[in-house]
C-alpha cells in the first residue's frame, strides 16, 4: 500500500513537470509556430519521422513497445488489483498517463532545440550532454523553487521505478531461486534476511553502473529495456496467449532471451 501511494505521488509530480516544461519553453520561444519553425531550420530531420530511416530501423523502434511486456516493475501493478474488474480502469489510467508524460518528454527535448538555437550562450551545457536539456530548462526559465520541484521530478522517476525493482528483484530471487532451489524449508526470518541483503547487494549494483562516467541514461535503460523485454516478455505473451505453453519453454524463453541481449550487446 505505501509503495501504491508513493508511486501515485510520483507519478503526479512527473506528468506536472513534463506538462508544465514544454508549455513554458513555447511561449518563451514566441509560440507553438515560432518554435516549431526554429526546430524546422536547425534540421529537416526534426520535423520528418521517417527521414533518414529505413525499414529495419523503424521495424526496430517500433520494437521498444513489446519491451513493456516483460517489465516485472510493470506487471506487478497489474498483478496487484484486487479483482480483474480493476484492469479495465487501471490500463486506462495507465495507458492515459504514459501517453501524456511521453508526449511531454518527446516535447521537452524537441522546443529545448527551438529555445537553445534562440539562446546559444546557455546551451554549453546541453551541447556538452543532450540528456540535460531538461534539467537546463528548469533551472534557466523558472525560480528556485519551482525549479527545484521540476527537478524532483527526475528523482520521483528514479525513485518510483527503483522502489519497485528492487521489490520485485528481492521477491524474485528470494522465493523462486532461493527458497525454491536452494533452502525449501527456510524459515520467513531467513527469507526476510536473505530479502534485505539482495536489495542491498541490487543497490551497490546499480549504483556501480550510474558511477561509470562512460555510461549514458538513455544507454542503459536501452540495454535493460532490451534485457527485460527479451527474457520475459515472449514468455509474458505465451503464457497468456498459448495454452500449450510449459514451465521449460518459459525457462528455456528466459535463458536464451537474455543471453541473446547479453551477446548482442558485447559483440554485435
Amino acid at each position: 500500500l505505501a509503495v501504491s501511494w508513493t508511486d501515485t505521488v510520483q507519478a503526479s509530480l512527473m506528468i506536472f513537470a513534463l506538462i508544465l516544461t514544454p508549455v513554458i519553453v513555447i511561449i518563451s520561444v514566441g509560440g507553438f509556430g515560432d518554435s516549431l519553425k526554429v526546430t524546422k531550420q536547425k534540421s529537416i530531420e526534426n520535423v520528418d519521422m521517417l527521414k533518414g530511416l529505413n525499414f529495419v530501423a523503424i521495424i526496430s523502434l517500433m520494437g521498444w513497445g513489446l519491451g513493456y511486456f516483460g517489465h516485472p516493475h510493470i506487471l506487478a501493478r497489474f498483478m496487484a488489483a484486487d479483482s480483474h474488474h480493476s484492469i479495465v480502469h487501471a490500463r486506462r489510467i495507465s495507458m492515459t498517463w504514459m501517453i501524456l508524460c511521453l508526449a511531454g518528454a518527446v516535447a521537452v527535448g524537441f522546443f529545448g532545440i527551438a529555445y537553445f538555437n534562440d539562446h546559444p550562450a546557455l546551451a554549453g551545457a546541453v551541447n556538452q550532454n543532450a540528456e540535460r536539456v531538461f534539467i537546463e530548462l528548469a533551472q534557466i526559465l523558472f525560480n528556485p523553487w519551482i525549479a527545484g520541484i521540476l527537478l524532483s521530478a527526475i528523482l520521483a522517476a528514479v525513485m518510483s521505478t527503483l522502489s519497485c525493482q528492487l521489490l520485485v528483484c528481492s521477491s524474485a530471487i528470494t522465493e523462486d531461486l532461493y527458497k525454491a532451489f536452494l533452502r525449501k524449508h527456510a524459515s520467513q526470518k531467513e527469507l526476510v534476511w536473505v530479502g534485505r541483503v539482495m536489495v542491498l547487494v541490487v543497490a551497490l549494483r546499480s549504483f556501480a553502473l550510474a558511477a561509470n562516467p562512460e555510461n549514458r541514461v538513455l544507454g542503459l535503460v536501452s540495454y535493460a529495456w532490451a534485457g527485460f523485454g527479451a527474457a520475459f516478455g515472449p514468455m509474458v505473451l505465451f503464457s497468456v496467449m498459448w495454452s500449450r505453453m510449459t514451465r521449460n519453454g518459459a525457462l528455456a524463453g528466459m535463458i536464451i532471451g537474455a543471453l541473446t541481449v547479453i551477446v548482442w550487446k558485447q559483440f554485435g
